[in-house]
């Protein structure tokens, strides 16, 4: 017997047959995850909040590896929401410029950074409200900065491995990252909420791979139904 492997093809329609799924399916889930990286983590480098909200900024459509590549300069010559704030916008871009879309990149620290100078006396906010008013920032990245810099369970982050890995492991009947975390929220325990996003991410950067998924070798297969054995 040869394990298949599934493709990109699981659809919500396909999450929806199963739906809500298993308690114990989920709690198995959760569990095999936790064995397999303990130690999962965000990993994108940064030594405080503004950092790491930075960094998440730059995220967008562009891997954690090339982000972490710029950063050190990055904050080298703006180390804190006042420098940034009075950043030049040309220096700016030049040094964010392969993350792409650097110029709206640019435009959106320099903006955010000003609104923590002026809004919150140069701290970076603790509530999903506030953050989601800086320019650049969207429930994701405030996801990302309450859980990972705060400890703060308000949400859990859908990224674009978490989505995948929600739909083909039916822990979802959505397709929107919206509606995905609103499926999540109510099927995964809060205390779970920072961690699952963390394991489900390395997950999918490790394992369970958006065109070739490695079945053969993933320890959740027995708990995924996007996952099954041909002849």
């Amino acid at each position: 017997m040869a394990r298949s492997n599934p493709g990109s093809s699981t659809t919500p329609s396909a999450a929806r047959s199963v739906w809500p799924p298993e308690r114990k399916r989920v709690a198995a889930i959760l569990r095999g995850l936790d064995r397999l990286y303990p130690e999962a983590d965000c990993e994108l480098h940064r030594d405080n909040p503004f950092q790491l909200l930075c960094a998440t900024i730059l995220s967008a459509q562009c891997t954690d590896e090339r982000v972490n590549q710029v950063t050190p300069l990055l904050f080298a010559q703006f180390p804190t929401p006042a420098a940034m704030a009075m950043a030049p916008p040309p220096v700016l871009e030049e040094l964010i410029h392969s993350t792409g879309f650097f110029r709206n990149k640019a435009k959106n620290l320099i903006g955010a950074s000003h609104a923590i100078v002026e809004r919150h006396g140069g701290q970076v906010p603790r509530t999903m409200a506030e953050l989601c008013a800086l320019p650049g920032v969207a429930r994701k990245t405030a996801n990302v900065v309450l859980g990972t810099a705060f400890g703060l369970a308000e949400g859990i982050v859908v990224d674009t491995h978490v989505q995948r890995l929600a739909q083909r492991l039916a822990l979802t009947r959505s397709s929107t990252p919206e509606k995905i975390e609103q499926d999540l929220m109510t099927i995964i325990p809060r205390e779970w909420w920072i961690q699952f996003s963390h394991h489900v991410i390395w997950h999918g950067r490790r394992c369970c791979f958006a065109r070739r998924p490695d079945c053969e070798h993933c320890p959740l297969v027995p708990n995924c139904p996007s996952a099954f054995q041909v002849a």
